[in-house]
């Protein structure tokens, strides 16, 4: 059987190839000046291949720049923040917005599985509400170590406190890994008590703890800790200030 040239087989003696007609001069594309092809000479086919494009190109077209931010990095984020900082409601837009799998555990979720006998921190915290507390961080910190086990991101929420640094964040290290990556958020008082307001159910608090647990979270400022103020800032803005902090972060030699 015969077979062309582009084959890569025989041919027949004797046969020859028409002579191929001169080859228009190619434009050149915008950001990748490319000189005119030369006439083929008489007797040989055209190129299977034209020459490749420079590095940053793709098809001829330039590529833009790489946006910003996390990117594709596996991560272990835990959001601090007082009630009404918008911890959850942040952290759920961020994990759900980035480029890879990501996985949102929420503590109060979780603590909230307990319903006959659930210890109400609104009811004052005592010795139920810890127990339960503590369970629910373990759990959380073990379904983490199972997403990042399997290559999949996680963000937790928890108002951690800075004057408890062995129960609060310490704790977390310890159920999570010490690659967990804490970032604060913390608007201003006005702000922390009208999104309070808004809430329902035990989620809701009086104004007076409020303010009480959002002084505490004042002492996160000069720890080093990362702290985000997103009184102006919406759930987007938020998400997006928080993947470039973290972007900051991951970036720095000690990372």
């Amino acid at each position: 059987m015969q077979q062309g040239v582009g084959g890569g087989g025989w041919e027949p003696p004797g046969s020859q190839h028409p002579a191929a007609p001169p080859q228009p001069p190619v434009p050149p594309v915008a950001g990748w000046p490319m000189p005119p092809m030369p006439p083929m000479p008489s007797g040989h086919a055209p190129p299977l291949a034209s020459p490749g494009p420079p590095d940053g190109f793709t098809g001829h077209v330039p590529l833009p720049p790489a946006a910003p931010g996390t990117g594709g990095a596996t991560l272990a984020v835990l959001l601090i923040g007082p009630a009404g900082a918008g911890k959850t409601t942040v952290a759920r837009h961020w994990a759900g917005t980035r480029p890879v799998p990501t996985a949102h555990i929420s503590l109060d979720d979780v603590r909230e599985w307990v319903c006959s006998g659930f210890a109400d921190p609104q009811a004052g915290w005592n010795d139920h509400s810890e127990a339960q507390y503590r369970l629910a961080r373990r759990t959380c910190g073990f379904a983490a170590r199972n997403f990042l086990a399997n290559g999949i991101s996680c963000i937790l929420d928890d108002a951690v406190f800075p004057d408890r640094p062995v129960v609060g964040l310490g704790g977390w290290k310890r159920h999570v890994g010490p690659a967990l990556l804490p970032v604060v958020l913390l608007p201003g008082l006005e702000i922390v008590l009208e999104r309070n307001a808004a809430r329902s159910g035990n989620r809701r608090l009086s104004d007076e703890e409020v303010a009480r647990i959002h002084g505490r979270m004042a002492g996160w400022y000069g720890s080093g800790l990362p702290i985000i103020d997103n009184s102006h800032l919406d759930v987007e803005g938020t998400a997006r200030a928080l993947d470039e902090t973290l972007a900051r972060v991951i970036s720095q030699p000690a990372y």
